[in-house]
């Protein structure tokens, strides 16, 4: 080397060290990219991302030509700032020594630390153009990288470790994704991210939370007079409705109403009529998560369900309406005599009735009574006073203050809610 000027070295070992440099910040870069955003990139055509998602499925043989030239790179600057040192200071130890120093905190600052941040800061926008260098690179490289991964594959085989599948270190379960969509809110319309975290949330939901309970359910009774089954039916709000004969313990079937409506035009309404248009009821286990009960009305082509514990008793009534609601939102298309439970007073505080679901009450307050137990507010209620409540009695549930309006048949029938201050703009949105 005694032939180039000390001009000319320095610049040698600055080039050296800004090839470092890029193969710190390329590797880093390549790394950190976000695998689903740079496979959604390559299927839109950027050609950037389709070289990256090549060259990443085959990392090992990518990490390898990175490596190795990062390391030639880093060892001729390593002996080029010693020849630098020795014309500059002459030749000894301690000038090899602070040499040794010097190289290794300008590599630290300039080519492997700063590169390294830039390339996890911003991924895209070093590993595509990275790509145009790395791709010709890896081919050159070839034959070396396949030697050098040769002891490597004999190493991991020694030590007992296995590469996952490909796609397999990659894929997501149902919390990372709730994760995701969590740490994407910001970036959501709210209505799409409301929705998407409902639909992460139908498995751990069942059809306890969402069903109509027992003594809520409109039925008609066979045994009662014509003419009041006719009255029922043509003022209903539901178009399915349960049919029973004497009591929930003889249940016949569901009656759609739109095929009797003919029969309501006579002069008497014939029972064998209904019976003939009955579907057979279609019963599901209390405790169902929403998910699979959503699949099996798909799979039945059933829209109507009736949920019973484990001894056969009748708990309560699911429609495919209800689960809907679950992940976009309650529909407008409610019976008048559905929308009562709640109603806003001119203080801020909301009258409800204390049959009203615990899952509705936090959705349409923006509350956060606990879900985990009782699925009313009359059970939180009873619940927490392990007594039946006088009228004029408060509690707080939380943060959030309750008075009991009235109580009838050994349940709370009205409560007063007083809405926290911090969380009162949540209750702007409903009106019944």
């Amino acid at each position: 080397m005694d032939s180039f000027s000390t001009g000319t070295l320095f610049a040698a070992l600055a080039v050296l060290l800004l090839t470092s440099a890029f193969f710190s910040a390329a590797e880093t870069a390549m790394m950190a990219i976000n695998r689903y955003r740079l496979r959604h990139a390559a299927e839109s055509g950027v050609r950037g991302a389709m070289r990256a998602q090549a060259l990443l499925a085959q990392t090992d043989k990518l990490l390898g030509v990175i490596l190795l030239g990062n390391n030639l790179v880093n060892s001729a600057s390593a002996t080029l700032s010693a020849v630098l040192a020795i014309r500059l200071f002459g030749n000894g130890e301690i000038v090899l020594f602070v040499a040794t120093l010097l190289l290794t905190f300008l590599i630290l600052v300039f080519s492997e630390v700063t590169p390294k941040v830039v390339g996890a800061s911003f991924p895209e926008r070093v590993a595509y153009p990275a790509t145009l260098v790395l791709a010709p690179l890896l081919k050159l490289a070839y034959p070396v990288v396949w030697f050098v991964n040769l002891f490597v594959q004999a190493l991991l085989k020694l030590l007992r470790i296995r590469k996952p599948e490909p796609g397999q270190g990659n894929s997501l379960g149902l919390e990372e994704l709730r994760t995701i969509v969590l740490e994407s809110s910001g970036r959501l319309p709210h209505e799409h991210h409301r929705i998407l975290m409902n639909l992460l949330e139908l498995e751990d939901i069942t059809v306890d939370d969402v069903m109509t309970p027992r003594n809520q359910i409109e039925v008609i009774d066979l045994e009662d007079e014509p003419e009041r089954v006719r009255q029922q039916i043509a003022t209903s709000h539901h178009t399915r409705l349960v049919v029973q004969a004497g009591s929930f313990d003889n249940l016949l079937g569901v009656l759609h109403v739109r095929r009797v409506l003919h029969a309501l035009t006579g002069e008497e309404l014939d029972p064998d009529i209904l019976r003939a248009n009955l579907e057979a009821p279609y019963f599901v286990p209390a405790g169902t998560p929403l998910f699979t009960q959503l699949r099996n009305f798909q799979s039945s082509r059933r829209r109507l369900a009736l949920v019973v514990d484990e001894y056969g008793e009748l708990q309560g009534l699911v429609t495919l309406e209800d689960l809907l609601e679950e992940m976009v939102g309650e529909f407008t298309t409610q019976a008048p005599s559905d929308t009562g439970y709640l109603r806003r007073e001119e203080g801020g505080s909301w009258l409800v009735e204390g049959s009203v679901l615990l899952r509705h009450l936090n959705r349409k307050l923006g509350l956060a009574l606990p879900l985990d137990g009782p699925k009313t507010l009359n059970g939180l209620l009873l619940e927490q006073f392990e007594d039946i409540p006088e009228a004029g009695v408060s509690l707080k549930l939380g943060e959030v203050p309750v008075e009991i309006v009235q109580t009838q048949d050994r349940a709370v029938k009205v409560a007063r809610i007083y809405v926290p201050a911090a969380e009162g703009h949540a209750s702007e949105g409903p009106s019944t």
